[in-house]
């Protein structure tokens, strides 16, 4: 049972996956420059690149990424970082076995830069999401959160680092669940099964 993880950049949720053991059979990317793809590489990972400019049509390049996904027969397919949005027959092709992770607590901050939204809007709270993709951006059943304190004086970077130190928690966490069967969406509503012990959330009071 094994998953394929589509980048487009450094690749450190794919790399948090890798350190958790997880069964990562292929590494696909849209950028060729990208550099996690270098980092699968040097564990032995498969890897492939689709330059999504080559494609004239969306829909073009969709197909061909879902046939080389499917080369690798995956359970699940896991966005990290993948930088595209994906067509509805995409989505549908991998309903219920595609996750994605965001840079805020959804449904807030939905799209781009959300380090700066959150900072502008004056919240006390960030963080992240994980959660099944759905054909509206950012939107789809929740998994888990993790939220960090807003602190005075934060920057956009000082920020983003402590989110995306939680983002390395979280996402190894709901694949596992995701991968052990413990996953279960009653009415948009994600369920965990026995998660006495593993939360679907995390709040990181770091100083």
């Amino acid at each position: 049972m094994s998953i394929v993880v589509l980048i487009s950049g450094r690749g450190s949720n794919m790399q948090a996956l890798l350190d958790a053991g997880l069964p990562v059979s292929a590494v696909i990317s849209n950028r060729g420059a990208a550099k996690g793809l270098a980092l699968a590489a040097a564990q032995a990972v498969p890897t492939s690149v689709l330059e999504h400019r080559d494609y004239a049509r969306r829909e073009d390049f969709d197909a061909a990424l879902a046939a080389e996904i499917d080369r690798f027969g995956p359970r699940l397919v896991v966005l990290a970082g993948f930088m595209r949005i994906l067509s509805p027959a995409f989505v549908a092709r991998y309903a219920g076995r595609l996750v994605n992770i965001h840079p805020s607590l959804l449904p807030a901050f939905t799209g781009l830069d959300t380090h700066r939204r959150a900072l502008e809007a004056g919240v006390k709270l960030h963080g992240c999401t994980v959660h099944f993709v759905t054909a509206e951006l950012d939107h789809g059943p929740i998994v888990i959160q993790a939220a960090v304190p807003v602190r005075a004086g934060d920057t956009v970077e000082t920020l983003a680092a402590r989110v995306i130190r939680q983002e390395h928690v979280v996402y190894p966490r709901a694949v596992r669940w995701f991968l052990e069967g413990r996953l279960a969406v009653e009415r948009g509503v994600v369920r965990v099964a026995d998660h006495a012990t593993e939360a679907q959330w995390v709040f990181a009071d770091e100083a």
